[in-house]
């Protein structure tokens, strides 16, 4: 699950962080650019020492860096971080975007509703914290199950205070 609870629920603070789920981890990435590259490598083994290799060679390195490059681009794209803290009294969302710029939300606990779009929302099952005027997302990456669940969650966590 991308998400999870840092302190438990008696604690006077909690914090839920966020975070998208990365399906392909570094060593995978690697596996999958080395496979890439034995694989365009193959069909080009009869062309050694010819002079049709060094035709071919640029495009099918150029091959191998776009798969690099996008894969890589994905992964700094996907460096999302969304820390919900509760305190006695304050309701307090910090996301953290890929390129380092924080955005920020505060609301009074009591006043903070969970609403949850199950259709007119950007995505299925959008989830919003809303508050001092304001109405916020959270977890707009997650899965639809884990937004279900994180709605669910979340409503339990508020009606606590």
């Amino acid at each position: 699950m991308p998400y999870r609870w840092t302190s438990a629920s008696p604690a006077p603070t909690q914090e839920l962080r966020l975070w998208p789920y990365e399906s392909l981890p570094a060593r995978g990435m690697a596996a999958v650019v080395l496979t890439t590259f034995t694989m365009i490598l193959i069909p080009a083994l009869p062309l050694l020492g010819s002079p049709v290799l060094w035709g071919l060679l640029p495009f099918l390195m150029l091959a191998v860096w776009g798969i690099y490059f996008a894969l890589q681009r994905n992964h700094k794209a996907r460096q999302i971080l969304e820390v919900l803290t509760l305190s006695d009294d304050m309701a307090h969302l910090s996301r953290t975007d890929p390129n380092g710029q924080v955005q920020e939300w505060e609301c009074n606990r009591y006043w903070t509703q969970v609403t949850k779009y199950d259709t007119e929302g950007p995505v299925p099952h959008y989830v919003t914290l809303r508050g001092e005027g304001r109405e916020v997302e959270i977890g707009a990456f997650l899965s639809e199950e884990e937004r279900i669940e994180l709605y669910d969650d979340l409503a339990r966590a508020l009606r606590r205070a």
